[in-house]
């Protein structure tokens, strides 16, 4: 299994504590590729959901459907963590395009302060 920076892979999230996220479930890729390439055992990813919550926008980036991700889904930001490699189930659902990782830098940033 090999995936990059802005892949969208299947990853198992559980177990999982008080309002993480969890399940198996589609995340975005977020670690620098060379990183990845080194042999670095852990990967910084953001997960998606299905669900909108109007009052959580800033946070969320919209994904459309495309190739193996068959519905609309959102970037939830503020569930980012790093996982280990092994908890990676599955290889490229689909690869973000630019704008889209671009905005979630944008957001990211903002909700750490280095904006």
């Amino acid at each position: 299994m090999s995936f990059v920076r802005a892949d969208v892979v299947l990853a198992r999230l559980n177990p999982n504590q008080g309002a993480e996220i969890g399940k198996i479930r589609p995340v975005v890729v977020l670690t620098a590729t060379p990183l990845i390439e080194a042999g670095l055992p852990v990967v910084m990813v953001v997960p998606l959901t299905t669900q909108f919550w109007p009052e959580l926008a800033a946070l969320r980036v919209e994904i459309p459907p495309r190739e193996r991700l068959l519905k609309t889904s959102y970037v939830v930001l503020e569930q980012t963590r790093s996982i280990d490699k092994n908890r990676i189930q599955s290889d490229v659902i689909t690869r973000l395009t630019q704008p889209e990782l671009t905005e979630i830098e944008s957001k990211l940033k903002l909700m750490l302060g280095f904006a």
